[in-house]
């Protein structure tokens, strides 16, 4: 092969690439240093004959896209994807973040010059969300927020709990191994099903370090069952802790069968532990909220420093309790009507652009272990099944659902602001 004739000479410097306003952004999110490692790998396989000259930028661009989180459009009907990191934070938390990731007073009193109480704001926010609460402490997620109770109030000693509330949260990962781990014993009582208060009473003496109820957010049981609330259980005489887990802090009309820590706390809990990135709709964190002197000894325990969340969660977290309603709350206060207007319009503008679609009834779900059972009345735009792949495919990627033949893209857990991001993504899906 001579060389004028070597398809090789046709491949483009790193400098003229580098040049390319496409570049831009990878440039600016991922360094310089990441761009032109991946420059160097196309260029490297457009010299092996892998790929033409003329795809050395793309194949980079590809490739860059995919370096770290891509932002998904959730068009599942599921408000809490856990596979698309539950909630999605509100403009103002994500304003919140930014701000912090610079220097921030996060441990100082800017009055007085001297050490403040860390993450001072975001305790002060879930005080006034929360009244009932006494004090409040913030973990890294809900499983942290019961090792560190299981762990402080009762190591080497019994919890109380029922059979019916010994669950799985995930991944494999079980609650009873979970606080058998911070070397407590477990006292399991009542059945699956049923569950009385004079089965706690029997099984409580001086070996209880407290009770747990746990709100099974992420199943039902349903039929012939008992389950005594809050209010029976906080009488016998120990600690009484509640897992809300889906988060909910005050009550919600739209899901009433759904515990909040607001009422828990009013109904004699001493300790109820809740998600930050479910319905409260903010970032992952283990709220406690409590008795005073509970919260504390929680809070002076060593392990609380190893279960510390950083600045940026805790100024997403004020501004989530702080600001105006997050993307969940939205979400699961979508008008069905107005829903199902912006399917009618995003599939007339496809039908126009030549793509099969139209809008249907749909029905989404929280999702993120809540509310199990709780049906949604939404809307969807269906499309050709086919497109599911090259909608993932795509940039953004869409995920939506594969529902009888048909590919839906549901609207609740969607913007009206990307209304036009999704209509893009269909068009170029069929391309």
């Amino acid at each position: 092969m001579s060389g004028m004739s070597d398809p090789r000479r046709f491949i483009p410097r790193t400098d003229v690439l580098l040049a390319d306003p496409r570049f831009g952004e990878p440039l600016s999110r991922l360094g310089r240093v990441r761009v032109k490692a991946a420059l160097a790998r196309a260029q490297r396989r457009a010299r092996e004959g892998v790929i033409g000259p003329e795809r050395v930028a793309d194949s980079a661009l590809a490739e860059l896209r995919c370096s770290g989180p891509r932002r998904v459009v959730n068009a599942t009907g599921v408000l809490l994807h856990t596979n698309l990191g539950r909630a999605p934070l509100s403009e103002a938390a994500v304003g919140a973040v930014w701000a912090a990731s610079g220097t921030t007073d996060v441990e100082l009193d800017l009055g007085t010059g001297r050490r403040g109480r860390r993450g001072r704001g975001a305790l002060a926010a879930l005080a006034r969300a929360v009244p009932a609460a006494q004090a409040a402490h913030v973990v890294n997620n809900n499983a942290a927020a019961l090792v560190l109770a299981a762990t402080v109030l009762a190591r080497g000693r019994e919890i109380v709990v029922s059979r019916g509330e010994l669950v799985e949260i995930g991944d494999g990962f079980r609650l009873p191994d979970l606080l058998v781990s911070t070397g407590a014993r477990l006292r399991e009582v009542g059945t699956t099903n049923r569950t009385s208060v004079a089965d706690y009473a029997e099984a409580v003496g001086p070996e209880t370090g407290f009770v747990l109820r746990v709100h099974p957010s992420n199943y039902r049981i349903e039929g012939f069952t008992a389950t005594p609330g809050v209010r029976e259980l906080a009488g016998l005489g120990v600690p009484l802790v509640a897992d809300a887990g889906s988060g909910l802090l005050r009550p919600d009309p739209v899901l009433p069968r759904e515990p909040d820590a607001a009422t828990w706390l009013a109904e004699g809990a001493d300790l109820v532990t809740a998600s930050g990135d479910k319905l409260l709709g903010g970032p992952q964190c283990g709220l406690l909220l409590g008795r005073a002197d509970v919260v504390e000894r929680l809070r002076r325990h060593p392990l609380a420093r190893a279960l510390r969340v950083d600045k940026l969660t805790l100024a997403a977290l004020e501004a989530t309790l702080e600001g105006p309603p997050s993307p969940t709350v939205l979400a699961l206060h979508a008008d069905p009507e107005e829903l199902l207007a912006r399917a009618r319009v995003l599939a007339d503008r496809l039908a126009d652009a030549g793509v099969q679609a139209r809008a249907v009834p749909s029905s989404a779900r929280v999702g993120g272990g809540g509310a199990p059972g709780v049906e949604l009345p939404s809307a969807a735009v269906a499309v050709e099944e086919r497109l599911a792949g090259p909608l993932r495919a795509g940039e953004p990627p869409v995920l939506g659902r594969a529902e009888r033949g048909r590919y839906l893209l549901d609207l609740r857990a969607v913007a009206a602001g990307d209304d036009e991001v999704l209509f893009g993504a269909v068009v170029a899906a069929c391309g």
